[in-house]
């Protein structure tokens, strides 16, 4: 079968999908302040829906799956989906987690054939994390990533650890020195992602912070950072220091974006197909599913979506004044 590709060439081989449109925290750059509506239950794909969205497309390419939320371990049968997913011959198993409910169940996932694990992160400070959570569980993340380091997940190995912190001015960008300070004592990478708009967030460019300026402000305390070959598709930019254990990453979908090495779909909780994460555009496979699509006929409308994806997003004032999804229903 040909390549998942779009009109200017890029062959979609990663797929995102999202568990679940519930979380345990209320980040500020995620979840509007008054939460957002819940999607009914029945409106969200079931773990045989996930499987088959998965499998079809998995069929037509993809070697990779990242499983999101909301928060993705507050679906109680979270593992069973790794498991599933994990049967599928995939290169890579992966989950972004806010890591409150993975120390217990990293075991499973672990056995399930997880392969990469992030580990969401924006403070190293108690009270800072309150702020940007609204709620606690500082000492619980940082018992999750011991444990996650403990059981053999690292950069470079067979299973990889990350750490994403959302840089937000006048809340944490003093503190990109002590994280890259992670890096240096722990074999992960630590990424700095700018922060983006979306609906309900209260985007404001006043916060935020560049990568230019986030490296900068590591360079000053830890000394030059040494840029690696990250590949086409990366969406971080990496980069290390001698004697480092590991490495920190820039997500700059603001000030520097990757979109012409994008090779990644996404597919929200309730099922809906987003060929990019700013596009408003969006095809329900989970209507497509009821309605008896099988596998070719999935694969199909994952064509023609891609047919109209444009070439990169637009600016971040546009964004910003354009409608979409709020960030805890799409999945990072």
């Amino acid at each position: 079968m040909t390549a998942l590709a779009d009109a200017f060439g890029r062959r979609h081989t990663t797929l995102r999908l999202g568990l679940t449109e519930r979380c345990n925290l209320r980040c500020v750059y995620c979840m509007p302040a008054q939460g957002v509506p819940l999607t009914p239950t029945r409106a969200m794909l079931a773990t045989d829906e996930i499987e088959a969205v998965a499998r079809a497309l998995v069929g037509a390419g993809v070697d990779k799956v990242r499983l999101t939320g909301g928060e993705p371990l507050v679906r109680k049968d979270a593992v069973e989906v790794a498991e599933r997913l994990g049967r599928l011959g995939l290169r890579s198993l992966a989950m972004t987690t806010n890591g409150l409910l993975l120390e217990d169940r990293l075991p499973a996932l672990r056995a399930a054939g997880l392969t990469d694990l992030t580990v969401s992160l924006d403070t190293l400070r108690a009270d800072r994390f309150h702020r940007v959570t609204r709620r606690d569980g500082l000492g619980t993340v940082l018992g999750a990533l011991a444990a996650a380091l403990e059981a053999g997940y690292a950069i470079d190995g067979p299973r990889s650890l990350k750490v994403n912190v959302v840089a937000l001015r006048g809340v944490n960008e003093d503190e990109a020195a002590d994280f890259a300070a992670l890096s240096v004592r722990e074999p992960v990478e630590v990424r700095f992602i700018e922060v983006m708009p979306f609906d309900g967030n209260g985007w404001d460019r006043a916060a935020l912070v560049p990568m230019a300026e986030t490296r900068a402000a590591i360079e000053a305390v830890h000394g030059p950072l040494v840029p690696r070959d990250d590949g086409p598709h990366a969406t971080a930019r990496t980069f290390n220091r001698p004697g480092w254990r590991g490495r920190v990453g820039f997500v700059a979908s603001m000030t520097a974006p990757f979109c012409a090495g994008c090779n990644r779909l996404r597919v929200t909780a309730d099922g809906a197909l987003k060929v990019c994460l700013f596009g408003a555009r969006e095809v329900s496979l989970r209507d497509a599913l009821r309605a008896g699509a099988t596998d070719a006929d999935v694969v199909a409308l994952v064509r023609r979506a891609l047919a109209g994806k444009a070439r990169a997003h637009a600016g971040m004032d546009v964004l910003a004044a354009t409608g979409n999804r709020p960030m805890i229903t799409i999945g990072g």
